[in-house]
């Protein structure tokens, strides 16, 4: 019903910058999208918030991503964007995006995801 697009991953140098963003396509009309978030997986491992932004604005964020990573939307439909600055190695990982709820014209529904992008930091 709803398939969120992930883009800006990507291999960086530890202390540089990246830029996810993510955006809500479906084959009808969006009329507003819930709680929208930023989540990250290694391998072995489950899977981490990152970031998290409610349609009104309020945001979310882990203790590894406070001070360095920002989570922004254009509005309460999308996209979403994670600004990601003074990156670490152990930010390396395969950065997924998350929508708790969508309505559309063919109804609502919840717990969308993307298909993730990779991140790598090198150190």
């Amino acid at each position: 019903q709803v398939v969120l697009v992930e883009s800006g991953g990507g291999l960086v140098q530890a202390g540089g910058s990246l830029r996810l963003s993510c955006a809500a396509s479906a084959s009808g009309i969006i009329f507003s999208v819930g709680v929208m978030g930023w989540y990250r997986q290694t391998p072995g491992n489950e899977r981490e918030l990152v970031a998290s932004i409610t349609s009104g604005g309020t945001t979310n964020y882990a203790d590894s991503a406070k001070g360095r990573f920002t989570i922004s939307r254009d509005n309460a439909k999308n996209p979403v964007y994670l600004q990601m600055n003074s990156l670490k190695a152990e930010d390396t990982a395969v950065y997924y995006c998350n929508a708790d709820w969508a309505i559309t014209n063919r109804g609502r529904g919840s717990n969308y995801w993307g298909q993730g992008t990779q991140v790598t930091v090198s150190s």
